[in-house]
C-alpha cells in the first residue's frame, strides 16, 4: 500500500489492483464535495510527531474525527505520543504565497484531511517541483512542498498542500504539534539552473486512469 498525502486528503494506491483515492473535498463548513469519480471514506485532522521531540514517527496521518477506544488506561505513560498539525507561515508576513479563496488565515491553524476512494482503477502520484502534469496525466491539484522546518529536531515527510489551502473549523490555537513550513531550493548538489537557490517548490499530484 502506497499513501500519497495533502492538507486536503490522503491518495490511497493498492498496488495489487490499483485502487485509489481522488480527493477534491472541501471541509470548511463541514460540507464535502467530490469528483464525480470519487466518494469519501473519511474526514478528520492531520497529526504527527512534536517538532522538538527526536522520537517517535516520522509521518503524517489523517486521524478521524469519530475514534474507537480499545482497552486504555487513565494515566499518561511514557511512550509514542502523536499531536495535531500547523500551518507556519510566520516567515512570510507580506509575500502571501498561497491562494485565500477557502481560509481567510491559516497560520498556526490546524490542518484538516480526508480520505476518499475513486470509483474505478487509478494510479496517482505526487510530482515535487511541477505545476503542470506530464502529457498523459489529469491534474487533481497543485500547491506547494511543505514539510518541517530544518533546524527543528522532529522532521517528516514532503507533503504537497493545496494552493487554496484549508483549516480545521477548531480555528487558531497555536499550540504547535506537527508542523508544515514551505520549502526552498538550496543549490550545491541540487543543480542550479534548472532551481533557483531560496525559491519555494511548487507540487501537482496526477492521475491516470
Amino acid at each position: 500500500m502506497k499513501v500519497l498525502q495533502s492538507n486536503r486528503g490522503y491518495y490511497l494506491i493498492n498496488v495489487d489492483n490499483l485502487t485509489t483515492c481522488q480527493v477534491t473535498n472541501t471541509l470548511k463548513f463541514s460540507r464535502n464535495t467530490f469528483d464525480k469519480d470519487s466518494s469519501l471514506v473519511y474526514d478528520g485532522v492531520v497529526g504527527g510527531q512534536f517538532y522538538s521531540h527526536t522520537g517517535g514517527g516520522s509521518n503524517l496521518l489523517c486521524l478521524p474525527n469519530d475514534p474507537i477506544w480499545a482497552n486504555y488506561t487513565t494515566e499518561v505513560e511514557e511512550g509514542g505520543y502523536i499531536y495535531g498539525s500547523e500551518y507556519e507561515l510566520n516567515f512570510y508576513p507580506t509575500n502571501k504565497l498561497f491562494s485565500f479563496a477557502n481560509a481567510e488565515s491559516i497560520h498556526e491553524h490546524n490542518v484538516p484531511c480526508a480520505v476518499c476512494l475513486t470509483r474505478q482503477p487509478a494510479v496517482v502520484m505526487m510530482l515535487p517541483a511541477r505545476t503542470k502534469c506530464y502529457p498523459g496525466w489529469t491534474i487533481e491539484y497543485s500547491g506547494y512542498l511543505m514539510t518541517e522546518y530544518y533546524k527543528h529536531k522532529g522532521r517528516h515527510e514532503y507533503v504537497c498542500v493545496d494552493y487554496a489551502p484549508e483549516a480545521d473549523p477548531a480555528g487558531y490555537r497555536n499550540e504547535d504539534g506537527a508542523l508544515l513550513y514551505f520549502v526552498q531550493a538550496a543549490c550545491g548538489s541540487l543543480p542550479c539552473p534548472p532551481y533557483v537557490n531560496g525559491r519555494e517548490l511548487t507540487c501537482v499530484v496526477c492521475s491516470k486512469y
